[in-house]
C-alpha cells in the first residue's frame, strides 16, 4: 500500500516501510543467538573440540561387514567344537569372551546341538554367550519340511 504525503514544499515523498527489515534483523539475531548457545554447550560438554593429536592410519577402514558368525557344535556326549577343534567349557568361555571383546554387540553365534544331546549343554553355551556380552546367538534346527524329506546323499 502506498502512502503519499506532501511535505512543506508541497512535493510528494514516498515512505519506506521498515517493518520487514526489522523483522528480518530480529530473525537473524535469534538464529545467531540459538546457534551460539549450541556451540557453548558443545564446548562445555567437551564434544566441541578435541585437544589431541590423532594417529594416522594407512590401512584403517570402517567396518562395513558383520563379523563372521561363530558356530558352536555340540555332539551327543556334550563336547563343544568350534571350527573343528574340541574345546573344554573353560576354553569355549575364553573364546566367546575374546569374540565378544573384539566385536562388541556384533558377534553372531550359531549353536548347533545334536538332537540326542542333553539340552543343558545348549543352555550352557547360551549362558556363556550372555556372560561374554554376546546377544546375537541362535540355536540351529532343521525345518520340518526338510526333516520329512530326509538328508540328501
Amino acid at each position: 500500500m502506498r502512502f503519499r504525503y506532501k511535505n512543506r514544499q508541497g512535493t510528494s515523498k514516498r515512505l519506506i516501510d521498515m517493518t520487514p527489515m526489522i523483522d528480518c534483523v530480529f530473525q537473524l539475531l535469534l538464529f545467531f543467538m540459538v546457534a551460539s548457545r549450541f556451540e557453548e554447550e558443545s564446548k562445555a560438554s567437551g564434544e566441541g573440540s578435541l585437544d589431541a593429536t590423532l594417529p594416522d592410519a594407512v590401512a584403517a577402514m570402517p567396518m562395513v561387514m558383520r563379523p563372521r558368525e561363530m558356530v558352536v557344535n555340540i555332539n551327543v556326549d556334550g563336547q563343544y567344537y568350534v571350527a573343528g577343534e574340541l574345546h573344554s567349557e573353560a576354553q569355549l568361555e575364553e573364546r566367546l569372551q575374546r569374540a565378544g571383546t573384539n566385536n562388541p554387540g556384533n558377534q553372531p553365534v550359531v549353536i548347533r546341538g545334536d538332537e540326542r544331546s542333553d539340552w543343558k549343554y545348549i543352555a550352557r553355551v547360551m549362558s556363556l554367550c550372555n556372560k561374554a556380552g554376546i546377544r546375537d546367538y541362535r540355536v540351529a534346527v532343521i525345518p520340518p519340511e526338510v526333516a520329512k524329506e530326509g538328508p540328501e546323499l
